[in-house]
């Protein structure tokens, strides 16, 4: 199938051998499939949000509650993409385990022939733990996804053509402040420049 000069050759966008469950900043961009204007308008350089834009927003700050490690940053709904500046940190373990007691499965160590990354598992309130970027995009895409199709049935919201979201995001990973305060002024100045 991939020899065949018909079938599209799909282009690896994530960074070949980077662990996204690092700690860090990470810059995306998530585009409305066939680019609908959805989430509101410009006027006179600003973004003014419809319903679907502040739902988009409200599931946004929701990924701090849902995967621990996650910390918004800087972010701007427009009308038919989003971009951000998502940090994951590293997630201190209060309290050992008792004396004598096991580990739970996921805290034990790994044997030898298994992979060396924790495993990502669900926590308290089905909080996730040890999760990727990719995890948390593919969450939020997934949350607003049913929303909007809520909002479609309930509200009236412009309808959207097979899914609400193209397929993948592009992310940037910010090694330096330089880049950080770069890619926070792009996030910014984004409707001025629309």
């Amino acid at each position: 199938m991939q020899n065949d000069p018909n079938y599209p050759i799909r282009k690896y966008i994530r960074l070949r051998g980077y662990d996204y469950s690092n700690t860090g900043f990470y810059f995306i961009t998530k585009n409305v499939q066939n680019r609908l204007c959805l989430f509101g308008n410009i006027v006179n350089g600003k973004m003014i949000l419809n319903d679907a834009g502040r739902m988009v927003e409200k599931w946004y700050y929701e990924l701090e509650n849902k995967f621990p490690n996650t910390r918004c940053h800087e972010m701007v709904v427009m009308p038919d993409h989003f971009h951000c500046i998502i940090e994951n940190v590293m997630v201190a373990h209060v309290g050992a385990p008792l004396r004598g007691r096991p580990l739970p499965n996921h805290q034990r160590p790994l044997p030898n022939n298994e992979h060396k990354h924790p495993k990502t598992n669900y926590g308290i309130n089905n909080k996730k733990t040890n999760a990727t970027i990719g995890d948390a995009v593919r969450w939020f895409k997934t949350m607003t996804t049913n929303e909007y199709i809520q909002g479609v049935k309930q509200n009236g919201w412009q309808r959207f053509d097979k899914k609400l979201w193209q397929r993948n995001f592009f992310d940037h990973i910010i090694r330096n402040e330089e880049s950080y305060i770069e890619k926070t002024e792009y996030i910014k100045n984004n409707p001025r420049n629309w």
